[in-house]
């Protein structure tokens, strides 16, 4: 029976969410249809463990879907790259779901909660399955997926705003033409190679001269994984997306949604194509490296001007996916892992600022702005204290895990020669300060005028508790974060298995 369950844990992690999505959609009572999201994101979170521990023994697992063997059929390969992803979904799903529980029936209202569910359910299999896929148009299937139930979960919002219709709009139409542009690239691939396994299309690739039809293709697909990544300047989607989704779906997929996407970039960058290819040189040296240098400092600035705390946050992520892309343009093992490592720390980081501004709102039964935060530092210490220490974790400071995020990636670009551009990630650093001063200082050294008293839901905080506390574990050890992200590196960089 386990043997049967281990080698079946691929499939199991897409399907146990993906199948309990129907499932529960069917269910009238709202609480009944929270408890058993959770316990399929338990299941899923205890299946993506288990399979973390196969991979440090195995260090590939491939399944054939159906027993049709690849390159024939669609296969799922889990490696020591499409663990990170996984592990960093299924958690914050957990925690999200942990906290949607007292905020969700409030925003949405209890007749909706057993749909928002099921798209809840079915935008965590999406994404899970979009990380575990080998195939390169089941990728632009699983990519739909999750697009279109998260699309559908940010209009959600219209309950509490109407804009939330209009975030869900733009983020539909953009989305759609991001998803297009990769499938028209996987399409030209497929023209030359005649092959949609992406380790059987990599090799035949491998042989192949550079011609029209392969830069073209590439193009394509860059640019539409780009578009779902919120890579500057194709994040127009995020900020209104983010700002005006429910809370839980703001946490969920601020966390989530483009740590799978940047996966996928650096999929194709280094293991569909060769990384000593001029063109992938060109790309990463004259498109990724200065795109990820006008991120950090466009989303900083942009944060620092905003008024509305969720938009902050939002524009605050462009410049945090910046960091992640400029160290993939690196191009180098020890920049490719800090990437990754930056990639797991920010799902932690940004999903607990994210759920102590949302469950402010939460509180103030209002969206939550600069103007309207004075004073409240005092009235939720709890909240107050997890959201000083993930700002810390965010502005990279010592002791917490977005100071290992800078490290490393300071090490990586120094190790390549690239002292310039330890400046601007210093500098832009520094400037993030400004934004998350203005929230603290708002917070706390600003008077309650209205004099308003909060009693804060452990419901609520419970969840913000154990995100905060990783926030702090992983500043204080980072190994595990480490290894797994240096183990990534190589195999992306190796192409072995």
């Amino acid at each position: 029976m386990t043997d049967i369950l281990i080698k079946n844990l691929p499939i199991l992690v897409v399907l146990c969410p993906l199948m309990m999505s129907l499932f529960v959609v069917l269910i009238s009572n709202a609480f009944i249809s929270w408890i058993l999201t959770l316990l399929t994101t338990v299941l899923t979170f205890i299946l993506s463990i288990l399979l973390f521990q196969e991979v440090q023994i195995q260090t590939y697992i491939s399944y054939a879907l159906g027993n049709w063997a690849p390159p024939l059929g669609i296969e799922y390969v889990i490696d020591k790259v499409s663990i990170i992803p996984i592990i960093i979904i299924s958690s914050i799903s957990l925690l999200s779901t942990i906290f949607s529980y007292k905020l969700m029936p409030f925003e949405v209202g209890q007749s909706s909660i057993s749909k928002v569910y099921s798209l809840w359910l079915l935008a965590i299999a999406g994404l899970i399955g979009l990380v575990t896929t080998g195939d390169a148009f089941n990728l632009f299937v699983f990519l739909e997926i999750s697009s279109l139930a998260s699309v559908a979960l940010v209009a959600m919002g219209a309950k509490k705003d109407k804009q939330a219709l209009v975030a869900a709009y733009n983020y539909l139409v953009i989305g759609a033409v991001g998803a297009t542009l990769y499938v028209i690239g996987v399409g030209l691939l497929y023209s030359i190679t005649g092959t949609l396994n992406i380790e059987d299309l990599s090799n035949r690739l491998k042989e192949i001269d550079n011609n029209r039809a392969l830069i073209a293709g590439f193009g394509f697909m860059i640019t539409g994984i780009m578009v779902k990544a919120a890579v500057f300047p194709l994040h127009i989607w995020l900020p209104r997306a983010y700002s005006y989704a429910p809370s839980a779906v703001s946490v969920l997929l601020a966390a989530t949604a483009t740590k799978a996407s940047l996966y996928i970039l650096a999929r194709i960058l280094f293991s569909i194509f060769n990384i000593s290819d001029d063109l992938i040189i060109i790309t990463l040296n004259y498109v990724i490296l200065p795109l990820s240098i006008l991120a950090m400092f466009a989303g900083t600035i942009m944060a620092i001007y905003e008024k509305d705390i969720k938009r902050l946050l939002a524009h605050s992520s462009i410049a945090q996916i910046g960091y992640i892309t400029l160290a993939f343009s690196i191009g180098s093992k020890a920049s490719i892992a800090a990437g990754f490592i930056h990639m797991f720390n920010h799902a932690l980081i940004k999903g607990g600022l994210f759920m102590a501004i949302t469950s402010i709102g939460y509180y103030l039964q209002k969206r939550v702005t600069i103007n309207n935060l004075s004073g409240l530092g005092r009235q939720m210490p709890i909240t107050f204290f997890c959201f000083i220490l993930c700002s810390l974790s965010l502005a990279g400071l010592p002791l917490t895990a977005g100071f290992i995020s800078k490290l490393y990636l300071i090490k990586a670009t120094i190790s390549s020669e690239g002292i310039w551009i330890v400046f601007l990630i210093l500098f832009s650093s520094a400037l993030s300060l400004i934004y998350l001063w203005k929230m603290i200082e708002a917070l706390w050294l600003h008077e309650n005028i209205k004099k308003i008293i909060i009693n804060e839901n452990p419901y609520i905080y419970i969840s913000l508790l154990i995100i905060t506390f990783l926030n702090i574990y992983f500043g204080l050890d980072a190994s595990l974060i480490v290894n797994s992200s240096e183990g990534a590196a190589n195999t992306l960089m190796g192409f072995s298995k």
